[in-house]
């Protein structure tokens, strides 16, 4: 699945939502460095990002390609089915990469998320595993807090819904 959003300056966003075997090598070391960046160097968190569960999961991609053809990821989710991370489909591993924020990427990469997952799977409860921080980020998405803030790899979470 492929699909295109235009971002601050213009910049052509391609996504591409693509099961783990479907992985390039070349995406997949892309993918798990921009992870590697924000979630642990970024963040300052020691963490096992690798945590068994890509290889189930689809992963959406936002690429911009330049003009040689070599794309640049800027953004990336997991989508999760049912049964695997929570008893609902979840959108995990939701990152940005920092030369890319501040032009509405990651909220064209949670409504693409939504889109993808609800057009993969049908319409239904999405579970997320939320930064506490960012709350009012996935509310604007239809996401609300069900749970109480707990602390993942010391960072506080919440659970969040949308229904």
């Amino acid at each position: 699945m492929t699909g295109t959003t235009v971002f601050h300056h213009s910049a052509v966003l391609q996504w591409r939502c693509l099961p783990f075997a479907a992985l390039s090598a070349n995406t997949l070391y892309r993918l798990l460095r921009l992870r590697s960046e924000v979630f642990v160097v970024e963040q300052a968190c020691v963490f096992l990002d690798m945590d068994g569960l890509d290889a189930q999961c689809l992963h959406v991609l936002g690429e911009v390609v330049d003009q040689d053809g070599t794309p640049h990821l800027h953004a990336s989710t997991r989508l999760v089915p049912p049964g695997v991370a929570f008893a609902e489909a979840s959108i995990g591993r939701v990152v940005t990469a920092p030369a890319a924020r501040g032009g509405g990427i990651g909220h064209a990469l949670m409504a693409e998320s939504v889109r993808l997952l609800e057009q993969l799977w049908g319409p239904q409860p999405i579970r997320i595993g939320a930064q506490a921080h960012l709350e009012g980020f996935y509310n604007r998405h239809g996401f609300v807090s069900d749970d109480k803030p707990y602390i993942e790899d010391g960072i506080p979470h919440l659970e969040m819904i949308r229904r």
